[in-house]
Formats: structure tokens, sequence, C-alpha cells
């Protein structure tokens, strides 16, 4: 398990460092994120070792949250100040980001008949 959090970290290393080489304006964990990915990808299937650490993240995932409730807090200035803006950026992006996915879901599931439509009607 220490093995797969070392790869994790190691993979936000590689990000760090090349987001600073290049000067990129993506932040270093997400390139990290996305060597991992790509690794991933190669590799074809992960390692138990690695699936393992990632369901040990996955169930404190809620404590994830807590320095972003802690930097909302000391930000309660500029948030009363520039409310109308967040909130309209909030909504804004909450309603593109559902009719995105309720596009590709209509483009990527296989479309079903009116026959088993109302099937599952009356089995319900």
């Amino acid at each position: 398990m220490i093995a797969a959090f070392a790869l994790i970290l190691v993979c936000q290393l590689f990000g760090e460092v090349i987001s600073e080489l290049f000067h990129l304006p993506v932040p270093g964990p997400v390139i990290g994120m996305g060597l991992l990915f790509v690794g991933l990808i190669v590799k074809r299937r992960p390692p138990k070792v690695l699936t393992d650490a990632a369901d040990n993240l996955l169930i404190h995932f809620s404590l994830l949250f807590v320095p972003a409730g802690v930097g909302v807090v000391t930000q309660l200035d500029r948030l009363k100040g520039d409310w109308l803006p967040i909130a309209a950026a909030l909504i804004v992006s909450t309603l593109l980001t559902m009719v995105a996915t309720a596009f590709l879901m209509s483009k990527l599931l296989p479309p079903q008949s009116v026959d088993s439509a109302t099937q599952d009607k009356g089995q319900a």
C-alpha cells in the first residue's frame, strides 16, 4: 500500500516539475493525475495494490473537503463582495454540465425501443 501511495505522490511530483519547468497554467497535481491516467492506460490493468490504495482514499474522501471548506471560511469577506458573479458562475456552469452530460448520454447510450420502455414501467 505504501508503494501505491508513493506512486501517486511521485506522479504528483512529476506534474509539479512539468508545470513549473514549462510555466504551464495547469496545476501540478492535475498534470500528475494525467500522467497516472496515461500510465494506467498503457498498463491496461491497474495493480491490485493501487486499487486498494484508491479504495482507502475513497473511504476517507469526505475528509479531503475540509481544506476547501476552511478556504471558503477564510475568504468570507471576498465572497460577500463578489457573491453575484460567483453565484452566476456556479449556476451557469452547473447548467452547462447538465446539458453536456445529457447530450453525451443521448449520443453514447443505445436507443431503446418503445416496447422495452413500456415493459420497464409495467414492472416498476
